[in-house]
This record gives structure tokens, C-alpha cells and sequence, in this order.
């Protein structure tokens, strides 16, 4: 049996979305898949009401270096090893990804932030195949109209000591990516390594970097080819990047995008979507897909 865990970290300003998460992961996936939720240690008594034998709650700590201190009233984070710059708020998060699947004990770890439910069922045989972990990969899908994806290779290339390579680059950034817990693993050594430093204390000195496109870039350059014999170019989840809230008048419009292979769908926190709002478009791709499993396409 292929074991998987899906991974979120969180924290108390998206508790109801992560709510809404964790329902749709028990509700689409086997009873022996896990919901892992990683959050600060003071939002931990809200987190607990999500705890039940398919879900664990998880503090950072847990996780975290000890040299790591939260800073008060600000959302960043100091290493004490390197005090300045301070780990910003989205560096942690990628930290805590980094370290949570090295340690996960499960041969596939689905990495879904918050902001995202489930549609349709899934399970580890969406994400595993001959023993393979899904690898996203798009193609050429990087180039000077994306500067800060452009400016993520290169940190990913310094952390893993291989030499720069101009656009168009491979995009690796998806909001539904699976890993290899076992290539996790191999890449923080592989950082470690090359940096000749502690893997969280190299990655939590970035200003620029995505774990996403590290271990895109670990896989495709480092590791032998076995490893992307499952990839593939879709993401299995609707997503909406923008910065502009969904509301009434474009909400049907954004729920017809919905593909008939996505599993799941995100909409950007970042929108300040009414949660209204992300529970309709919720709901009606639960509709528009069940529908689709009664009445399947001959």
C-alpha cells in the first residue's frame, strides 16, 4: 500500500479556509490518507478543533531549528544564527514544507496550502505511479515576463552548486505538487553540501526563492531520470493567481474553467475572495464533477 500525507501549513487568519480544507480532504480521500497541518504554537488551540484520526495538528517547532525565534507582533522570524535579514513570513512557510516532508513518514507528501479544497476523489494512486511521485513540470514555461520565477532558478542552481542557464527555463510552481519524501531528503543534503551550512539556516537566508523550483531543479539536474518518468505538464487543480476578488459576476465564469481532470481548486488568499463566495465556487465544481462521475463522457 503506497502510504501518502497531505501537508498544510497555516496559521490563525486562514483557519476557516484550512477548515474547509481538511474537510474536503477527508471527505475525497481513502480513511489511509493524512491530513498533516503545521501552525505557530499560539494558534494551536484553534487548529485542535480539526484533530481526529485522520488529521494531526503539528506545531512549528516541531519542525524548526531552535535557533529560530518568532519575532513579536511582526510576521517574521529570527535565526539567531543570522539575525538580519529576518525570515519573512513565506520563507518560513517554504522552511516548514522542506522540513515536514523530509521527516514524513509516507512514500508520497501532497503539498496544499490553505487557500485550497478538494473537488473530485483522490487518492496516492492520483499522485504515484510504478513507484514514481508525480513530477510537475511546464516546459519553457519561464522567461523574462516572469523575473521573480527567473530569480528563483538561480537561487535553486547557487543552493545545489550548478551553473546558471538563461530562459526559457522549465516552470515548476504549481498549486498542487507532489513530492518524494526520499528526494527531500536527498536534496537537503545535497544543500547542505554545497553551502557547507545547516539546509534550514541556507534557505531561510534567501530573498528569492520558491521550494517548489528547488526541487524541480534537484530532480531534472541532479538525480537520475527515473525520477521524472511520471511527469507531466497539469496541475490537477483550478487555480486563481490573480489579486482581484471573485464575486457574483465572475464567478460562474471562473468555475466553467474547471478541467474534467482537476482534482481540486484554488482560490489565491491573496484575492480577498469573500468566503461566500469561495464556498459557492466550491461547491458548484463539487456539483459540475459529480454530475460528470454519473454521467461520464463515452
Amino acid at each position: 500500500m503506497t502510504r501518502m500525507v497531505v501537508l498544510t501549513p497555516s496559521f490563525g487568519p486562514d483557519f476557516e479556509l484550512c477548515a474547509d480544507l481538511n474537510r474536503s480532504v477527508l471527505a475525497f480521500s481513502p480513511d489511509d490518507v493524512r491530513h498533516r497541518i503545521i501552525v505557530p504554537k499560539h494558534d494551536l488551540p484553534k487548529f485542535g478543533q480539526l484533530a481526529n484520526d485522520r488529521t494531526d495538528i503539528r506545531t512549528e517547532a516541531e519542525y524548526l531549528p531552535r535557533t529560530f525565534v518568532r519575532a513579536p507582533l511582526v510576521n517574521m522570524t529570527l535565526n539567531l544564527r543570522r539575525p538580519f535579514p529576518p525570515v519573512r513570513g513565506w520563507i518560513l512557510q517554504q522552511v516548514l514544507k522542506l522540513a515536514a516532508a523530509a521527516d514524513a513518514d509516507a512514500d508520497v507528501v501532497l503539498l496544499v496550502d490553505s487557500d485550497i479544497e478538494f473537488v473530485r476523489p483522490f487518492s496516492a494512486d492520483t499522485f504515484v505511479r510504478d513507484g514514481i511521485v508525480r513530477f510537475y513540470r511546464l516546459p519553457n514555461g519561464v522567461d523574462e515576463r516572469l523575473p521573480r520565477h527567473v530569480l528563483w532558478h538561480k537561487g535553486a542552481r547557487n543552493l545545489l552548486g550548478l551553473p546558471e542557464q538563461p530562459p526559457p527555463l522549465p516552470d515548476y510552481v504549481s498549486s498542487l505538487l507532489a513530492w518524494d519524501p526520499a528526494i527531500v531528503r536527498q536534496l537537503l543534503d545535497r544543500v547542505e553540501k554545497t553551502t557547507g551550512r545547516r539546509w534550514a539556516d541556507a534557505v531561510a537566508s534567501q530573498l528569492h526563492f520558491s521550494e517548489w523550483t528547488l526541487y524541480g531543479v534537484f530532480v531534472d539536474n541532479v538525480l537520475p531520470g527515473k525520477a521524472t518518468e511520471f511527469s507531466t505538464a497539469t496541475s490537477l487543480c483550478h487555480a486563481l493567481w490573480d489579486t482581484v476578488p471573485l464575486d457574483a459576476d465572475t464567478l460562474d465564469g471562473f468555475v466553467a474553467g474547471m478541467a474534467d481532470d482537476d482534482v481540486a481548486v484554488m482560490i489565491s488568499a491573496k484575492t480577498h475572495t469573500p468566503l461566500s463566495i469561495r464556498r459557492a465556487a466550491s461547491a458548484a465544481m463539487r456539483d459540475i464533477a459529480s454530475m460528470q462521475a454519473r454521467h461520464p463522457k463515452e
